[in-house]
């Protein structure tokens, strides 16, 4: 006999209203302004108030309507309109923030970046004289170019797009030929296949047969090139029969300047000047920190005088008419989105405020002179629970967002680290930790690396208990290669 169970769930389902509020809330205030305007333009019940513009409700523009007869009217499928009636909060909302003078608060903090790597190859590839087959293949080859530089996808793959997605009928041997063609355009090294690839087209360029230093490195990396990147260099002189150890470490020396990411470097050649937009200000009166949001890029905004106007000719309209009935429901739907939209930004200041003054409360410390030994442990809950917010709350905030202090700029991330105890008991930030690991290795003997093992040794005698894998951990993330990838010849 089968058996029936009972199961009892409890699921949550968010509201349209925390959806979108969950959405503003991610976004940093640089991309604020693309996002409202991108609403003004779905929802014509949203309007950009005019800076003068009186902030009057819908009741002090005389909208007042007899309730009781709506109510008789209307059947139960018809929407009551009263909701938007007793709402006073809505005719004007000024999403800026209320701190201090508005014009101060818009800052820039210019930062430089370039031209994109695929428009700097594009204008080469124009001087090459391709014929327009080739030059579709090229442009593919390009299209497949990482941000560092690097073509990854193989080739077979590439001809196949081209057959599918282009049309065009090609072979292995042609595609690799217009790719040797990109591969002398700049940077140098570019649209290498791998890293061994790409230093040898770097060191092709600078090879004019004389000089000696490229020879030997170009040997180094067309035959020992395992030797080379596990730093084995006796096995190097050995097997390229050099009997001076000089010509090995001016080569390597050579090679080690030579530029890994040439598609980096490339935005660097042409510099733009663009802004990244704090979301935050502090100030610092006389010791007294105070926090500000950005109000770049966020307009006054209000419910539309027309769609309230609506209302008004519904009121004394039939409301047996099915077609005015369908017309109120629209404009009944884009009310309700306006005034989310203006309830999800205003929400959204007041909890990025919240969220850091925590922070700053926190760290008050460090914010006091910038100094980072004074950075605290923290992590997300420290904050959660200070301001009685979920934690995802306080990681979307994290996200993407900066501060601007007397001492420069900063991502909040900078300011969530893990805690590490001392000797004597005390929590000391995963980040003082790091920078004592940097000074070490920055101080280092070269041809006697210090190992994680001896790492581990000078923090406990300083006074931090770690592990050596914790130390490994933090040296990885200090982009710090192993003891012995660090070894330098005398």
């Amino acid at each position: 006999m089968q058996k029936l169970g009972f199961n009892q769930q409890l699921q949550q389902k968010l509201s349209p209203q925390q959806i979108q509020f969950i959405k503003l809330l991610q976004v940093p205030t640089a991309e604020l302004e693309s996002r409202i305007e991108e609403e003004l333009e779905i929802n014509p019940a949203l309007e950009e108030a005019e800076p003068d513009q009186s902030d009057e409700s819908p009741e002090e523009a005389g909208l007042e309507t007899d309730q009781e007869d709506n109510q008789d009217d209307q059947s139960n499928d018809e929407p009551d309109l009263s909701d938007y009636l007793k709402d006073d909060d809505y005719g004007s909302y000024k999403t800026q923030s209320d701190n201090g003078d508005d014009e101060e608060d818009d800052r820039e903090i210019p930062y430089a970046t370039g031209s994109t790597l695929q428009e700097n190859l594009l204008t080469q590839l124009g001087f090459i004289g391709l014929d327009e087959r080739q030059t579709t293949i090229a442009q593919q080859l390009i299209g497949s170019i990482e941000g560092d530089g690097y073509i990854r996808r193989e080739l077979e793959s590439i001809v196949n797009d081209l057959a599918f997605a282009q049309g065009v009928d090609t072979t292995i041997d042609e595609v690799e030929k217009l790719l040797l063609r990109i591969q002398s355009f700049d940077p140098a090294g570019i649209a290498a296949r791998n890293l061994q690839e790409c230093l040898l087209l770097q060191l092709n360029r600078m090879d004019d047969g004389n000089d000696v230093d490229v020879i030997v490195a170009k040997k180094i990396i067309e035959t020992c090139y395992e030797e080379f990147t596990k730093k084995h260099y006796d096995k190097i002189q050995k097997k390229l029969d050099l009997d001076d150890e000089e010509y090995i470490r001016d080569a390597i020396e050579l090679i080690v300047r030579l530029n890994p990411k040439p598609g980096g470097e490339s935005g660097n050649l042409m510099a733009k000047n663009q802004v990244i937009i704090p979301d935050f200000m502090l100030t610092n009166n006389n010791g007294r920190l105070e926090v500000s949001l950005n109000s770049r890029n966020a307009p006054e905004l209000k419910v539309s005088r027309a769609y309230i106007d609506m209302f008004k000719a519904y009121d004394k309209g039939d409301k047996k008419d099915k077609k005015l009935r369908e017309a109120v429901t629209f404009v009944k739907q884009k009310l309700d989105s306006a005034k989310w939209f203006i309830d999800a930004i205003k929400q959204r200041q007041h909890t990025l405020l919240r969220t850091m003054q925590a922070i700053v409360e926190f760290q008050y410390d460090y914010f006091l002179e910038g100094n980072e030994s004074r950075l605290r442990p923290m992590i997300l809950k420290d904050i959660a629970s200070r301001i009685n917010m979920d934690i995802s709350t306080v990681s979307r905030v994290a996200s993407s967002k900066f501060i601007q202090t007397e001492f420069g700029v900063f991502p909040l991330k900078y300011f969530f680290s893990e805690g590490i105890s001392t000797e004597s008991g005390e929590e000391v930030s995963s980040r003082e930790v790091k920078q004592i690991i940097k000074q070490l290795i920055d101080t280092e003997d070269k041809s006697k690396p210090l190992s994680d093992d001896k790492l581990e040794e000078l923090l406990k005698e300083k006074g931090y208990n770690i592990a050596r894998r914790t130390v490994a951990k933090y040296r990885e993330q200090l982009n710090l290669p192993v003891a012995r990838l660090r070894k330098e010849l005398k």
